[in-house]
């Protein structure tokens, strides 16, 4: 399997990143979620539905309204671990963002997210998820 086929290992994070943006990517809908390493929570935001650089506008928005000190992406994988479509599309949207915005971007294994998103009741899925990726995120992380 190679390296793009894989799920990420947990990320070794600065420990000066205090806050993060986290995104949920869809073709049409992306979640976003803000949270800090201290209180180790996230906040559900108001999903970006738009597309291609209406996305990144958007993106842009929120980058400076939170300034966060790096963005965190649910990447998808199949239940086995294998890549898929959505796989690529979510690390191509990562590199994107790293990119366009010159911050560091950590991927993490979302599988599940929008079904338990779904399941808790969310209103919307799209933001609760990208919670759920951020909040995974923030446990992993070293004190």
């Amino acid at each position: 399997m190679s390296d793009s086929a894989r799920p990420p290992a947990p990320a070794v994070v600065p420990a000066h990143f205090q806050s993060f943006l986290a995104f949920d990517f869809g073709l049409k809908r992306t979640g976003v979620a803000s949270g800090n390493r201290l209180l180790r929570t996230a906040t559900p935001q108001p999903t970006i539905k738009a597309e291609g650089d209406a996305r990144f506008a958007q993106v842009e928005a929120r980058i400076k309204e939170w300034q966060p000190d790096a963005l965190v992406i649910g990447v998808p994988w199949h239940p086995d671990g294998a890549a898929h479509e959505n796989t690529r599309r979510a690390q191509k949207f990562a590199r994107q963002l790293r990119g366009r915005f010159n911050l560091q971007v950590f991927e993490v294994d979302e599988r599940y997210s929008t079904t338990e998103a779904l399941s808790s009741g969310a209103r919307d899925a799209d933001a609760a998820s990208a919670c759920i990726i951020l909040e995974q995120f923030l446990r992993s992380l070293q004190e």
